[in-house]
């Protein structure tokens, strides 16, 4: 079962010293905006997955495509399929998937020749790249998301990609915080450090793990109850206590 492994691994990474001292749990606001973080992750997951498969239906030129990059706009998303061309200074758009009236539908535009974009998708491109860069990563696939924030500086995350339907992976992923043109990165977040790989079962009523880097429950949490299908609940220890994170993504602290 899905839920013993947790506890199992849980259990190994603790040291006895792990939750001795308690600090103050996270504000509503706070624990709203984790839950509102890891809701974008899996809307821009979602996102890629269904723009993915209407561009691979294409059937592109081998490699014409070397990056993918979601951002949501005007309430839909749109994903853009390409490269960073041979000068560095701009991202070349060889697809565009628009969203249509459900997650699931998306239009592709091609562009020949390649649709030049030095903004967002160029900073993001950037910002991806050097975040690959700072991350020790493991012989396996990852993915990436980028999520924009108000201040123009975003967010790229790094973890590991799911490889086998029923198996969820859980760790070993990392959030930079990129500045607004992508080319610094200006904080570094390691969210969680082993990869558990949970095996979802049709037993499976919930999840645990501890944190031993942060406090507080990640957004990365939040986006591994909302990846699952059906999602499941997720128990997180901190020294702060334990976060309960709902199959909505809401976040409760129960102890």
């Amino acid at each position: 079962m899905r839920i013993l492994l947790h506890l199992a691994m849980a259990l190994v990474l603790c040291t006895p010293s792990a939750f001795a001292q308690k600090v103050k749990p996270l504000s509503d606001s706070e624990l709203a905006a984790i839950t509102g973080r890891g809701r974008m992750m899996a809307e821009y997951d979602i996102a890629s997955w269904h723009a993915t498969d209407a561009v691979v239906a294409l059937k592109p030129t081998q490699g014409a495509v070397g990056r993918y990059i979601a951002r949501k706009v005007d309430g839909r998303w749109v994903v853009v399929f390409g490269r960073i061309n041979e000068n560095k200074d701009a991202f070349l758009i060889v697809y565009e998937a628009t969203q249509g009236s459900s997650p699931k539908e998306f239009s592709v535009k091609t562009y020949d020749p390649p649709k030049i974009d030095t903004g967002f998708f160029y900073a993001a491109a950037k910002g991806i790249q050097i975040s690959l860069e700072n991350t020790q990563l493991e012989n396996r696939p990852y993915n990436t998301y980028v999520l924009p924030l108000d201040s123009g500086e975003f967010y790229v995350y790094v973890l590991p990609a799911q490889t086998k339907a029923d198996v969820y992976p859980l760790g070993g992923d990392t959030r930079y915080l990129l500045s607004a043109d992508g080319s610094k990165i200006l904080e570094t977040r390691q969210l969680h450090k082993t990869i558990l790989e949970g095996k979802r079962g049709p037993s499976s009523v919930a999840g645990y793990h501890a944190h031993i880097l942060t406090d507080a429950p990640e957004d990365t949490d939040v986006f591994h109850v909302l990846a699952q299908s059906p999602p499941v609940p997720e128990y997180v220890g901190t020294k702060n206590g334990t976060y309960a994170i709902n199959t909505d993504g809401t976040i409760k602290h129960v102890k």
